[in-house]
């Protein structure tokens, strides 16, 4: 029997399905990318024959909720001859405060060829579960949760245009490339009333980009149906968020997922790399449990795997998954607060604190890098997502074990009031590192020795060949990059960028 090619831009899998995949974080909107071609360019309908293969990605941008967990009851696009296509195959409860930087796969759903021109996503608010921070940095329950009119909230619809730079086309055998981004700033207004009683009032706002290549890590759920060892590859069907792994029916669609020689392999608790997991791979039985995690890469488009954990590499039905900041470090074990946890692909839950165990066995990866790292690369200050196993009798007593586990390092953000003369290197008085205040991390054993330890009242930030001579003293400055290694400040930061910020930094 013929196998189609589903790792090329030609037709094959990619001409039959639809890629639809949802990024969780703490969402600043949604964008959409799409793929154009001489066919259906113009805009012209008629034109375009059979499906065509377009990918959808939820994103989110930092912010205070800890939980934001609401139902999508549907998700639409609008060809410009009218015809509206449903993406959504079932109700999906999703808590978008949990992917600051990971996007998740939602699912594959056939698309017609055609040019879209307008997105729309409809939130359930009847149910929703919203908890938020109050000025000590506790987590608060949200009872009040009302529309922009003053009524309680329901069933909201967002609806954004995709026109101009926008402009959504899709064609069979070249899939296109959505990314959604959900405002949860700009979308709710956090009140709370004397008595420290939190309300929410939701203005939905959505933002669309198209052909945009994120450096978000992507994660994907799902059930192994077929490898490809020689074109380097293979088939999964989609199984998202909390979604039964168990499901005989492929409702979510099916995703092709490309590797490389640097694709990390687990399978059934054995380690592997580049061709040789795929080897192992190819005797696992058909639907076999899986997880991966990767990039949507552009030129040509497709899903590449950095990491794929196969069968009993999983924990229960997911990697469990810790998400924060370091706040301090004694040996390989870290402190990350603020850490919200996703544990066995069944529920979400947050705490305060988590210990996280490392090893040399822990892989450790970068935002905007593809270079290797160690453990040693992480340090206090550094914004994680950890992925591992969550261990212990109760909530107040769980530990990661990320010994076997990953290590992913995101963009980090210090701020704070500098110290000396315009001219001289970048010194902080630090502010906040993450939004948090200074005073929540211990900068123990961040130099080589206690002398050389971060000093949150001289902070040195390297800032290359970034200018920054015209900042007078004491002006607030926020950087944005990532911590020096464990036991190498000074310098303790490097800067990828720098601005001087017009209002005072909170913590």
């Amino acid at each position: 029997m013929h196998t189609p090619n589903i790792f090329s831009p030609g037709p094959g899998l990619w001409r039959q399905f639809t890629r639809l995949f949802f990024g969780l974080v703490l969402v600043a909107g949604f964008a959409f990318t799409g793929a154009c071609n001489g066919t259906s360019g113009s805009g012209d309908d008629s034109a375009a024959t059979g499906p065509g293969s377009l990918m959808i990605a939820l994103a989110d941008a930092q912010g205070d909720f800890l939980s934001y967990d609401v139902d999508i009851v549907s998700l639409t696009l609008t060809r410009a001859d009218g015809t509206v296509v449903e993406t959504l195959p079932v109700n999906t409860r999703v808590d978008f405060s949990q992917y600051t930087q990971l996007t998740e796969f939602l699912t594959a759903a056939t698309v017609p060829s055609g040019k879209y021109i307008e997105a729309s996503i409809t939130l359930d608010y009847q149910a929703a579960g919203i908890v938020v921070e109050d000025a000590t940095g506790n987590p608060v329950t949200v009872n009040t949760i009302l529309d922009g009119t003053g009524n309680p909230a329901g069933l909201m619809e967002m609806r954004v245009g995709l026109s101009n730079v926008n402009a959504l086309v899709v064609a069979p055998g070249i899939p296109a490339h959505l990314l959604l981004d959900f405002d949860l700033a700009a979308t709710n207004a956090v009140t709370f009333d004397a008595s420290g009683t939190p309300s929410v009032t939701v203005t939905p706002k959505l933002i669309a980009e198209v052909n945009r290549d994120s450096s978000r890590l992507h994660r994907v759920r799902g059930a192994l149906k077929e490898v490809f060892v020689d074109r380097s590859g293979f088939l999964m069907a989609v199984r998202p968020f909390r979604y039964l792994m168990a499901d005989p029916q492929d409702r979510f669609g099916l995703l092709p997922v490309k590797t490389h020689d640097r694709t990390i392999f687990k399978v059934d608790g054995v380690r592997y790399q580049g061709a040789a997991g795929l080897e192992a791979m190819s005797v696992v039985p058909a639907r076999t449990r899986l997880i991966v995690l990767g990039d949507f890469k552009l030129n040509p488009r497709r899903f590449s795997a950095r990491a794929v954990y196969v069968g009993s590499s999983m924990v229960g039905d997911g990697l469990d998954m810790v998400t924060g900041s370091v706040v301090g470090r004694s040996g390989d074990v870290l402190t990350v607060y603020g850490a919200s946890f996703a544990h066995g692909g069944t529920g979400l839950t947050r705490r305060s604190v988590v210990e996280v165990m490392l090893a040399s066995t822990t892989i450790v990866q970068k935002q905007l890098s593809d270079e290797n790292f160690t453990i040693n690369d992480i340090s206090v200050g550094q914004r994680l997502t950890v992925f591992g196993a969550l261990t212990g009798e109760t909530a107040n007593a769980l530990t990661m074990d990320a010994t076997e586990g990953q290590a992913h390092m995101w963009l980090s953000s210090v701020g704070g009031l500098r110290v000396g003369a315009a001219g001289t290197p970048l010194v902080l008085n630090l502010i906040s590192i993450n939004g948090r205040p200074f005073s929540l991390y211990d900068f123990s054993g961040t130099g080589l020795d206690m002398t050389t330890d971060a000093d949150p009242a001289n902070y040195q930030v390297d800032t290359g060949l970034l200018d920054v001579s015209a900042i007078a003293a004491d002006a607030m400055v926020r950087a944005r990059g990532f911590v020096a290694p464990f036991g190498s400040a000074d310098p303790d930061f490097t800067a990828i960028t720098v601005i001087e910020a017009p209002v005072p930094i909170s913590p």
